[in-house]
């Protein structure tokens, strides 16, 4: 069982095997003898899930991260056990938390982005939303099935001309807001770098491994975090959680938040939870993916989950994507605006005949006012370019 105890239950555990009871290591520790059997029933549990209850003849234990499933043991006629079938799954928690780790060491690693000079002039009352979602970096499109071709080197190009084209139609506000909502790769490599999505395990239309993807989304959100710079003084970046990308935009943030550390006027919205906000001034900007949660549902949501930032805003609005399609609808306190992609369909979409306009927007926030201006861009726009 040591294996499987943390220096806690190490410590009860030897406590009890020395004094030959929990009774007795209870009188020994001053502690009462049920909270040491508590603990050490939980590890029995936590030993179990991984493999390891020898009074019930499983011995096999299943690597970390994972938890076992099932176990079939098979009995000789002398009831002696002759073989064993050990069933395991991916313990989702567990890899969350190794990923955690992996990632945390990684970024201490990481070369650290020097300061950039501000722009000279900008207009502190004015907060640009630069709204990017569903971009699906790494999705493999065909145009003869969805209409359009898709894959990395089309989102490259794509994504980074869309941004320096509302980059540069927008207000120099003071603040530039990336707003990137999610399922911005395509898969997520949760699954044994399988492209599948993490939930269900759908498999994916994917352009090539793992690594090219994550090679190429990093490039595309570098560049377009250093292009904001020239822009604004100060940087808002938001890696949102989606569902092809659950664990990724755990790395992502943490890589960014790692990449930025030295340069003062990017901030990086860290959050345990799939659900953001930002205060500007008198508006309140709140994000969510969507995959969680309705839309209807969301104003009711953030008025619940930040209360101090509702009752100090008058304008107050939600962005969203996940349905890939428009839908902009005044609920009472709050503006819900569902965003659309700019990728291409793929095949799943369109042998389902979901079909969308492609475009990406940005808004213009006033610290006092709300939306004062919106741009919008099209994948068309850049084709000639190509």
């Amino acid at each position: 069982m040591r294996e499987f105890a943390d220096a806690r239950e190490l410590e009860l555990l030897n406590a009890v095997i020395e004094h030959g009871s929990p009774n007795a290591a209870g009188k020994a520790l001053g502690l009462h003898h049920s909270s040491i059997i508590r603990a050490l029933d939980a590890l029995q549990i936590r030993a179990a899930k991984m493999g390891f209850s020898p009074r019930h003849d499983m011995t096999h234990v299943v690597p970390d991260g994972f938890r076992v499933k099932g176990v079939s043991t098979y009995y000789d006629d002398e009831g002696k056990p002759r073989g064993q079938w050990v069933k395991s799954v991916v313990d989702r928690d567990r890899m969350e938390a190794i990923m955690r780790e992996a990632v945390a060491a990684m970024a201490e690693t990481l070369p650290r982005v020097s300061p950039a000079p501000a722009p000279h002039k900008t207009d502190s009352a004015l907060c640009n939303v630069y709204t990017l979602t569903d971009c699906h970096v790494g999705a493999l499109a065909w145009h003869k099935e969805g209409g359009a071709d898709w894959d990395v080197k089309i989102a490259e190009r794509t994504l980074t001309a869309a941004f320096c084209h509302m980059v540069n139609s927008a207000p120099q506000a003071s603040v530039g807001l990336i707003a990137q909502l999610g399922d911005f790769l395509h898969s997520d490599g949760s699954g044994g770098l399988l492209p599948i999505t993490p939930m269900h395990g759908h498999v994916l239309d994917q352009d090539g491994r793992f690594s090219k993807i994550v090679s190429a989304a990093i490039r595309i959100l570098r560049r377009i975090v250093d292009f904001a710079l020239q822009k604004h003084e100060k940087v808002v970046v938001l890696l949102a959680e989606g569902n092809h990308d659950m664990a990724s935009s755990i790395w992502l943030r943490a890589m960014f938040a790692a990449l930025y550390e030295n340069e003062p006027r990017v901030q990086v919205i860290d959050s345990e939870l799939p659900y953001y906000v930002y205060q500007h001034g008198s508006t309140m900007l709140a994000f969510h993916h969507g995959h969680l949660k309705k839309n209807d549902a969301l104003p009711l949501l953030f008025a619940s989950q930040f209360p101090k930032v509702w009752g100090e805003t008058a304008k107050r609005y939600v962005h969203c994507g996940h349905r890939h399609h428009v839908e902009e609808k005044e609920h009472s306190g709050m503006t819900v605006i569902q965003h659309p992609t700019i990728a291409a369909r793929d095949a799943y979409a369109a042998r389902g005949g979901w079909m969308s306009e492609r475009s990406a927007t940005a808004i213009t926030y006033h610290s006092q006012f709300g939306q004062v201006a919106r741009n919008t861009v099209t994948p068309e726009m850049f084709e000639a370019t190509a």
